[in-house]
């Protein structure tokens, strides 16, 4: 069977114990690290697998607050978590638990319908059992998950019904009720969702993905109520629910639901969250995780850890934090929301009591990796942390830092001071304002390494390899500040994970190429248009913010290995959406491949192409349907016609444009070049210009004239004017017969003004200009501005005379006579 196919549940085989007497019994600790921990003394693992099964399931959830309340020896079947024979509950495990898909066992899927989650979280619960499961099936050392395809429920794409864009019917509906009812939460500057925020467009952004337009009880506004007794109003969830679901009734009534055009040749649907395939642990290494941040809860104060290494370090999120669609946390800077309060700059911190497991564990392997991807907000900002495990801005166990373009890593062993960093290089600019895979490795053999987007940045660790037996057991996890909030850093984390053993090379690669965020594969049937059993397009499909959509990667495949294309044509894919094309994003409309046999590898399919492509969120991943239509599919076609263009307005009759314009930043140094004759390659003069470069002006329109060009210029014209004073050779070629050995109080007498300002006007000032000052009015000013100058008489410096003439000269070629053109 193909990695690719559907996998059908496996059922363990349960171990028949004998009822003689003369069991042996043995006591076990519960290695889960778990409040209330039980001691096993009962009947000793008979094989290896049901140790296993202890170590990795049963030690973790035995525990009255998980699954010992009720699946106990004496509570209710399946008694998975028997505290009296392990044996036993070994053998009533298997049958709840797919170890060759541990996401589809029945444990899983329980808990993912609702049952007994422990947590606030059923997705957390749900990763956490799964991350259970999967250790007690086991994996060489090293081992990457896979992801493997099954087939979807097919259904029709149906006639569905889109909320509207703007927030009217929201704002006269649901809106009054969640801003009386959910403020003091979920308003401006709570937590979010900010469903109930002062800026009405705000709270209909975060509610819509919270309405279903089709089945306004199915609402996460209205089962949050109803089911999960979620701060009911008046001591009563079922009227709270009620009212809510009325008030969603109200605003989608009127709405029209969108058919599909019979004519068309369409895929069967798919919703995102209802069908697709969850991608993301696919090709990942994650053995050694001792915890893991994915931030897929998106709303509420607590991003949980999955690592299912007990006890869980679940972070508090504080100050200013909002979720990202798609998995994330946004972490932005102190400052006043719209109420005028003071919100401080956003962080994550977990307590120093859980923290304690990452001493435990990493001070016993001596080695680590802490893997992020994170994309920065800017690239200004310094002495930022990304992630810290410390007690304040200057006591650590470890920190990942930002600090302008470069990552830096700050840890403390018996060789390496905590306070010292070792980053990436300034000039090699690794840090950029975009998301970024960054993993930092440390081993006693290697010391730290960093990597950035696979790559290792081949920066060496200047300290040699110690040991972390100085660590301190006492200081918390935080992302994206210190503990004592004086590190503050700004940018969103997509995950994070740590390992107790450091990743290799290839391993970092392969984690960064499986990608981060809520991913899924999307099987869209085509069977029932082309003679291939249980055939499939399959994309990759990404909430890529909490706005849009990201569809990559499409293949072919059939789910069953002996089936194979032959010579199908396809032609002209597109993305449907709630009974409608999308009207961007067609990537794929002018597709035009040939499904074949001699394309077509089985269990992997057949790529169709490599372009990707972005559609608009319009009712949530969790409402919004998606299928696919084709120009043609096999002997299926759809005659398209291709709506005509919308005419076009007449040109609007603009106000006409200036005559005048400026220079641009490289006329500019060439004009001042030329006038002065001082060459551009003048290392001052060029020095300058790098500086000022990008503050020059770049257009020629005036009326685009802002006072930072005006400061470059004069820095330029200054520049110039230094070091045409400073050359003898060319001061004297442009002020013949002028002394600029006579003092300053003698040199600038009538006859000495006119030695300077008749060669700056003569050289600097254009002629016949009916839009600029005559001469007289500029020298009249020149001769001002030296009188100004000379005024310290006898008291003047030796070298006033020459600044007198630098300082008139950048005046004049500073100024609108020689900027304009």
């Amino acid at each position: 069977m193909s990695s690719l196919k559907s996998v059908l549940a496996v059922t363990g085989l349960a171990l028949l114990l004998s009822a003689c007497g003369g069991e042996s019994t043995e006591q076990l600790p519960n290695t889960s690290q778990n409040s209330g921990t039980v001691t096993y003394n009962g009947p000793a693992p008979a094989t290896d697998d049901v140790a296993n099964f202890k170590r990795t399931v049963w030690d973790n959830l035995v525990t009255q607050d998980k699954c010992g309340a009720c699946h106990g020896s004496s509570g209710q079947a399946p008694t998975f978590v028997n505290e009296q024979d392990v044996n036993l509950a070994y053998a009533q495990a298997n049958s709840i638990v797919n170890l060759s898909d541990p996401s589809q066992s029945t444990m899983v899927t329980k808990v993912a319908g609702g049952h007994n989650c422990w947590l606030q979280s059923t997705s957390a619960c749900v990763d956490i059992l799964t991350t259970y499961i999967s250790n007690w099936a086991g994996g060489s050392e090293g081992s990457a998950k896979t992801v493997e395809l099954r087939a979807p429920a097919l259904k029709e794409p149906g006639a569905t019904v889109a909320l509207p864009s703007a927030p009217g019917l929201f704002s006269s509906t649901v809106y009054p009720v969640l801003t009386q009812y959910c403020s003091d939460c979920h308003g401006d500057g709570g937590q979010t969702p900010y469903i109930a925020s002062a800026d009405v467009t705000t709270a209909y952004d975060q509610a819509k993905s919270r309405i279903d337009p089709m089945n306004p009880g199915a609402s996460r506004l209205v089962e949050r109520l109803r089911y999960d007794f979620h701060n009911c109003w008046d001591d009563d969830c079922e009227a709270s629910a009620d009212l809510m679901e009325l008030k969603i009734l109200e605003m989608v009534q009127d709405l029209s639901a969108q058919p599909v055009d019979p004519a068309m040749v369409a895929s069967k649907a798919l919703n995102l969250e209802a069908d697709g395939l969850l991608a993301n642990s696919g090709g990942r290494f994650e053995d050694n995780v001792i915890a893991l941040y994915e931030f897929k809860f998106g709303e509420g104060q607590t991003a949980f850890d999955t690592s299912g290494v007990s006890p869980a370090l679940d972070l508090t999120l504080s100050g200013n934090v909002d979720w990202v669609g798609g998995w994330g946390i946004d972490l932005g800077p102190a400052g006043e929301n719209e109420q005028g309060f003071m919100v401080p700059a956003g962080k994550a911190q977990g307590s120093t009591t859980a923290s304690r497991k990452l001493h435990t564990l990493l001070t016993a392997s001596g080695e680590y990796s802490i893997e992020a991807w994170v994309a920065p907000g800017n690239i200004t900002q310094e002495d930022a942390r990304i992630v810290t495990y410390s007690g304040s801005s200057t006591t650590r166990n470890v920190t990942l830092s930002q600090s302008l373009q470069r990552y830096e890593v700050l840890h403390r062993s018996t060789t390496s001071d905590e306070n010292t960093p070792f980053a990436t290089q300034d000039a090699d600019m690794l840090l950029q304002a975009t998301l970024q895979h960054v993993v930092v490795n440390y081993t006693p053999a290697t010391g730290r390494q960093i990597f950035v987007n696979g790559v290792p940045t081949g920066d060496v660790d200047p300290d040699d390899g110690g040991l972390l037996t100085e660590w301190d057991d006492s200081f918390a996890l935080v992302l994206g500040n210190e503990t004592d909030g004086n590190s503050p850093w700004q940018g969103a984390i997509r995950m994070v994970a740590i390992h107790n053993r450091a990743l290799t090379p290839e391993q970092v690669q392969a984690n960064f190429e499986v990608g981060v965020g809520q991913k899924f594969y999307l099987l869209f049937g085509v069977s029932h248009l082309i003679d291939v059993p249980e055939s499939f397009i399959v994309f990759e499909v990404s909430q890529f913010d909490s706005y849009a959509y990201r569809f990559t990667s499409p293949f072919f495949i059939s789910l069953d290995d002996t089936a194979e294309p032959s010579n199908i044509a396809l032609r002209g894919m597109r993305l449907g959406i709630n009974g409608k094309e999308a009207t961007v994003g067609q990537a794929w409309a002018n597709l035009d491949v040939v499904l074949d046999a001699d394309s077509y590898e089985p269990g992997t399919g057949q790529p169709l192409s490599s372009l990707g492509t972005i559609i608009a969120l319009e009712n949530g991943p969790g409402n919004d349907e998606f299928f696919l239509t084709f120009d043609q599919l096999g002997s299926n076609s759809f005659a398209r016609s291709e709506p005509s263009l919308p005419p076009q307005p007449e040109p609007a009759d603009l106000e006409p444009s200036s005559e005048i314009g400026l220079k641009t930043f490289d006329e500019i140094n060439e004009s001042m070049s030329r006038m002065t004759g001082v060459p551009t390659t003048n290392q001052a003069v060029f020095n300058t210009y790098t500086t000022v470069k990008q503050q020059l002006p770049t257009v020629e329109t005036i009326q685009g004239f802002l006072s930072s060009h005006q400061m470059a210029v004069t820095q330029m014209a200054i520049q110039y004017c230094d070091a045409l004073v400073s050359n003898a050779q060319l001061r004297d070629q442009m002020f013949p017969g002028f002394d600029f050995s006579a003092p300053a109080s003698t040199a600038f007498d009538h006859g000495g003004k006119s030695l300077v300002t008749g060669p700056l006007l003569s050289r600097f000032v254009g002629s016949n200009l009916a839009s600029q000052p005559g001469d007289s009015t500029i020298e009249t000013e020149l001769s001002s501005l030296m009188d100004r100058l000379t005024s310290c008489g006898a008291g003047c410096e030796p070298d006033r005379t020459e600044t007198v003439v630098k300082a008139s000269c950048a005046a004049v070629l500073g100024s609108a006579t020689t900027l304009v053109q």
